[in-house]
């Protein structure tokens, strides 16, 4: 596995819309800006960043920008600007070749994830699942993006889970709406496992599956002796939509290896059968496999910060976990 070099002050950040631009939400971008700013480094925003509609330009134009940064030697890290639902657009004019052979970090969360998944599973360079272009527009900065900025910046701390959770969105406001407690549910048990770590949006992964960008089995085979531990992000799946997905994963082979499963706080939860949840999906996929769920991971926030392909040891117990990556 390939880690990137981590970011050094006066360092140039390249922020480019491989899904959506960040459109209306021009003031809170601009602030996340100057966050980022403050903590000492520099941006360059491709062409297509500040664009309005469901994708900030075509495909073609958006894996131009992409590479514009990747072949940029003066750019040490690429974050995607903005989440959506149509970056598979952009896949087939993707230059893997070019991001091969300059490897550095990329970071988003939510749509993003196909580009960060094939990044790890074709190429065998991690990626970060964190945050978006416009993350970082608080005044305060909470918690888990101060530690986000740490792991940037080469600080792979622990991250433990944390009190509250925000469960409405507010249009206003500044800072998270922490109003519900966190509780990590073990849903087999007492959880205490290591392994590779792989996932990303389980919303975005589900449209991979058996497409010529599915490099799944090979990833696993290669890292079979560290185990493989899954972590996913949902944010709208139904349940019915979700179970069906991990029966899916598993009938092609995605499971092979696995160590444990970590699933997020579900974004928006639906189910038509009232008496099926998706702890029981979980239950029925996995049987006797460690499960997480309820996780600080994804869109609910806080969330914590994941290094695609890197080794990771999750605890969880009475509700509390933590986890601790390494290289």
């Amino acid at each position: 596995m390939q880690y990137p070099k981590f970011l050094e002050k006066n360092d140039t950040i390249g922020i480019t819309a491989p899904s959506a631009g960040v459109g209306d939400n021009i003031l809170a971008f601009e602030k996340s800006l100057k966050t980022l700013k403050k903590y000492g480094y520099q941006i360059k925003e491709t062409a297509s960043v500040r664009n309005k509609g469901i994708v900030s330009t075509i495909g073609k134009k958006r894996s131009e920008e992409l590479d514009e940064l990747i072949t940029d030697k003066n750019i040490k890290m690429i974050i995607c600007a903005n989440g959506g639902d149509f970056l598979v657009d952009m896949l087939p004019f993707v230059n893997w070749n070019h991001i091969k052979e300059n490897p550095k970090w990329m970071m988003g969360y939510s749509d993003p994830t196909a580009l960060l998944y094939i990044t790890t599973t074709k190429l065998d360079i991690a990626t970060l699942y964190g945050c978006n272009g416009g993350s970082y527009d608080q005044t305060n900065l909470h918690e888990c993006l101060k530690n986000n900025l740490e792991i940037l910046s080469g600080n792979i701390l622990e991250q433990k889970s944390f009190d509250f959770y925000q469960k409405d969105w507010l249009e206003e406001g500044d800072g998270y709406h922490l109003t519900e407690p966190v509780y990590w549910e073990d849903l087999n048990g007492e959880v205490d496992i290591q392994g590779r770590i792989i996932g990303g949006c389980l919303d975005c992964l589900k449209d991979l599956i058996g497409t010529p960008y599915d490099y799944t089995k090979e990833f696993i085979k290669r890292y079979k002796e560290d185990g493989i531990i899954w972590y996913f992000d949902v944010c709208e799946l139904s349940v019915e939509v979700f179970y069906r997905t991990l029966f899916q994963m598993r009938e092609a082979g995605w499971f092979q290896y696995l160590k444990g499963i970590v699933v997020g706080r579900v974004a928006v939860e639906s189910c038509f059968y009232k008496d099926f949840s998706y702890q029981d999906a979980l239950k029925k996929i996995f049987v006797n496999i460690p499960i997480v769920f309820n996780a600080d991971i994804g869109h609910v926030p806080p969330k914590m910060t994941i290094i695609n392909g890197s080794i990771a040891k999750i605890t969880c117990k009475n509700g509390k976990g933590v986890i601790i990556q390494t290289l």
